[in-house]
């Protein structure tokens, strides 16, 4: 007898601003298994493109009101960070799996609240969104140090570096950002764990500065900003971030161990065409981060839609999110405080 097929994942997502259309675009259209068919935001014009490019059904200005729908499965929240906690935690309550965008909160009691509700859940999927981990060049490595081909790793040393945005998008964004680590280094912070094999992390130091956008320090933040983990067996990863590159998005990763290393993502290179002419060398860049990780966002939310339909397990789990946090909350008061911080 032939098994009835598991129906398609109906999802909600909360949230339509840059990052937010995208994951729309792709839930709507090109991730199997699954049909957008509810959305919310505050904003008419996001609600209009959901409505009318791409064809959600039920539209809705609040999340609570989205939550409501019993036509929706899953959530996607791609909203604010300050908010990403209590919705997180409504969308459980709700029944809905939910998938969260990075980082889960700003602050550790608020990781924790989610981590309690999601025990309260088991047959429910949580899930943050820390996208890098879907790469397969992230997933090349990982494998690869997991399998000792390069002994054992001691040391990350992990960029993430957006290109100069000159209207300062993120000057705006900085006052519920949590700063530019918890912004932008989080990624790195996970990938370190993740690279590292999860150590518990002791102490934390960074220091930064403003190289071209003074409108960062009302809110005690940098524009370009370092950081030194140090974790407990003695493995050491080290952070830069950026927001102020001249030529595109750079993120890159180094992984060194006793046996060799390897390295993700150098130059920031868009292709493997090298071009040599009067004007010198040179190779096209990549300009964000989305065109850097487009891949990894879409096998992200297949990797979603696929744990919530029972079909794969999750390997990312909320653990590593709130690890994530508590990490990235030391290296930020330690910028504040000029002084390292234990984790």
């Amino acid at each position: 007898m032939q098994a009835t097929p598991t129906p398609a994942l109906r999802v909600g997502i909360a949230g339509l601003g840059r990052l937010g259309q995208r994951h729309a675009a792709a839930l709507a259209f090109h991730t199997p298994h699954c049909k957008l068919v509810a959305a919310c935001s505050p904003v008419e014009a996001e609600r209009a493109l959901a409505r009318d490019q791409l064809g959600v059904a039920s539209i809705y200005n609040d999340l609570d009101s989205l939550l409501q729908d019993d036509n929706v499965d899953a959530v996607v929240l791609v909203t604010p960070t300050n908010l990403h906690a209590d919705q997180t935690i409504a969308a459980l309550k709700a029944g809905k799996h939910v998938f969260v965008e990075k980082p889960l909160a700003l602050n550790v009691p608020d990781c924790e609240r989610v981590l309690a509700e999601a025990e309260q859940h088991p047959a429910l999927v949580a899930m943050v969104g820390f996208v890098r981990r879907f790469d397969p060049s992230y997933l090349a490595a990982q494998a690869a140090v997991a399998a000792g081909e390069i002994g054992k790793p001691f040391l990350v040393r992990s960029q993430t570096c957006d290109q100069n945005d000159p209207e300062g998008f993120f000057v705006k964004f900085a006052p519920s950002s949590g700063g530019i680590f918890m912004d932008c280094s989080v990624h790195d912070i996970d990938l370190a764990r993740w690279m590292l094999g999860r150590p518990k992390a002791l102490r934390a130091f960074a220091t930064g500065t403003i190289a071209l956008h003074p409108g960062l320090a009302a809110c005690g933040d940098v524009d370009n900003g370092l950081a030194v983990v140090e974790f407990e067996g003695g493995a050491k990863a080290v952070l830069y971030a950026s927001r102020t590159m001249a030529h595109g998005h750079e993120t890159s990763t180094e992984v060194i161990g006793t046996a060799g290393k390897l390295l993700v993502g150098e130059h920031a290179a868009a292709n493997r065409v090298v071009t040599s002419d009067q004007h010198g060398v040179r190779h096209a860049v990549l300009k964000d981060f989305y065109e850097r990780f487009e891949s990894a966002f879409a096998a992200e939310m297949k990797a979603f839609v696929a744990a919530c339909r029972g079909e794969s397990p999750l390997t990312l789990t909320l653990s590593d999110a709130l690890e994530a946090t508590r990490i990235g909350l030391a290296i930020t008061r330690s910028l504040g405080s000029g002084m390292p911080e234990a984790v």
